[in-house]
C-alpha cells in the first residue's frame, strides 16, 4: 500500500481530466470532489474511478459538455448535463438549491443526462456547511441490485445522502447505498485480493458468493438487509424511490428499459436529485442545531457493545480518516496505481502520483 499526499491526487486527477479535454474549471471542480472523497476514506469514489471513466470515453462521457438549466422556478431547476461526467452539474445542482433555500427557504434540482457524480454525501455536505438541510440521490448508470425474489438485476447502487447543520458538531451526514455494500467495495476487495464477507453478493443462483473476483465481475448486490427476512424488501423499496426521484423526475432513463432499447454502448442518462431546506422555517434561530448538537452528543454516549468501539453518528467515520489522511496520506494499492499509470501513459497526462 503506498501512502499518497492528497495534493497530489489531486493534481493527478486534474492532469488526468485535462488530459481528457476536460476544461480547466470543470476540471478543477471535478479533482477537488475525487480528492475530497479519498480523504474521507470512500475510496471506491475518489482516484479509483479514473480507469473506469477511461473505458467510458470513446461512447459514454462527453468531456467538452455544454451544461444547461432547461427549467427554472423559484424553487426548482432541472439541468441537462450533456452526457458530461456528474461531478459537475452535481455541483451546480446543489449550489443552486442552496441559493434558492437561502431566498425562498427550499429547492429542489434535478440533473439529466449526466454520467457518474461521485459521492452522494460530498453535496450534502455543500448544504449542511450553509447551515441548510441537504437531500442527495442519483440513479446509477449499471445493474447491480438483485430485487427481493428476483434473479437478476435492476437496480444500481441508488445512493442517498442526508446532512444536517449542528453548532458545535461537525454536520450529521448520512451517505449510503441502498445496496448492502456499493459496487465499489467489490472493486476493492478485488484490488486488494480480499474474499467477500457473506451476504454481500450472489451467484447467478442467487447463492452467497465471496470470490472478489467473480463477484466484480458479475455485480449481482443483494439489496440492503441481504435477505427477506432481513429487511431486503426495504433497500429494494428505497431504490425504487431514488430512481423515482433521480431518473424518472428529471427525465432521466430507467437503465434496465435504456438497455432493452438503446445500444448499451450509449450514454448512460444518469439522472441526480438535489434538495436544500432552511431549518429557520420551522424552528428560531440556532434552536435546530442546538437540538442537533444534544442529539449528536447523546448518541455517542449511548454504551457499546465493546469499549474499543464506540457508538459514532453519521459522519463520524468519514470526519475521523479525513483528519488520519491529511497526516499521514490516502492508502493507494499498488494495483491501482499501475492502473493510473497506465492511464497517465494513454492520455498523454502527467504522472505526479509517486515519485519514483
Amino acid at each position: 500500500m503506498l501512502f499518497i499526499p492528497a495534493d497530489r491526487i489531486r493534481q493527478q486527477s486534474f492532469n488526468i481530466l485535462r488530459a481528457w479535454g476536460q476544461s480547466e474549471a470543470h476540471a478543477n471542480i471535478t479533482a477537488d470532489i475525487l480528492t475530497e472523497t479519498d480523504l474521507r476514506g470512500i475510496d471506491s469514489h475518489g482516484l479509483s474511478m479514473l480507469p473506469v471513466y477511461e473505458e467510458q470515453l470513446a461512447t459514454k462521457l462527453n468531456m467538452k459538455p455544454d451544461i444547461k438549466v432547461v427549467r427554472e422556478t423559484p424553487v426548482s431547476a432541472l439541468i441537462d448535463a450533456d452526457n458530461g461526467l456528474g461531478h459537475v452539474p452535481g455541483h451546480m445542482g446543489m449550489s443552486m438549491a442552496i441559493a434558492k433555500a437561502k431566498v425562498i427557504g427550499m429547492a429542489m434540482v434535478t440533473v439529466r443526462r449526466s454520467g457518474h457524480y461521485g459521492a452522494a454525501g460530498y453535496y450534502t455536505d455543500m448544504a449542511a456547511r450553509e447551515g441548510l438541510i441537504g437531500i442527495s440521490m442519483t440513479s446509477s448508470r449499471g445493474l447491480a441490485m438483485v430485487p427481493t425474489f428476483g434473479a437478476e438485476p435492476v437496480f444500481g447502487t441508488n445512493p442517498i445522502s442526508v446532512a444536517a447543520p449542528a453548532k458545535r458538531n461537525k454536520p450529521f451526514n448520512l451517505d449510503m447505498a441502498t445496496t448492502t455494500v456499493a459496487v465499489g467495495k467489490l472493486k476493492l476487495k478485488w484490488l486488494n485480493h480480499k474474499p467477500l464477507p457473506v451476504g454481500w453478493a450472489v451467484d447467478e443462483q442467487g447463492q452467497p458468493l465471496t470470490d472478489s473476483a467473480r463477484a466484480f465481475k458479475l455485480k449481482n448486490i443483494t439489496p440492503l438487509g441481504g435477505t427477506r427476512e432481513l429487511g431486503s424488501h426495504k433497500g429494494y423499496g428505497l431504490a425504487a424511490v431514488v430512481n423515482m426521484l433521480s431518473a424518472t423526475l428529471s427525465g432521466a432513463a430507467f437503465q434496465p428499459l435504456r438497455l432493452q432499447r438503446e445500444d448499451p454502448a450509449a450514454p448512460d442518462n444518469i439522472g441526480h436529485f438535489f434538495m436544500a431546506f432552511d431549518p429557520k422555517l420551522f424552528r428560531d434561530e440556532g434552536e435546530f442545531e442546538h437540538d442537533m448538537d444534544e442529539m449528536l452528543d447523546y448518541l455517542r454516549t449511548v454504551k457499546p457493545t465493546d469499549p474499543a468501539r464506540p457508538v459514532m453518528v453519521p459522519g463520524d467515520p468519514e470526519y475521523q480518516e479525513r483528519e488520519q489522511r491529511l497526516r499521514d496520506g490516502v492508502p493507494v494499492p499498488e494495483m491501482l496505481d499501475e492502473l493510473v499509470r497506465k492511464v497517465c501513459t494513454k492520455s498523454g497526462a502527467a504522472y505526479v502520483l509517486v515519485h519514483d
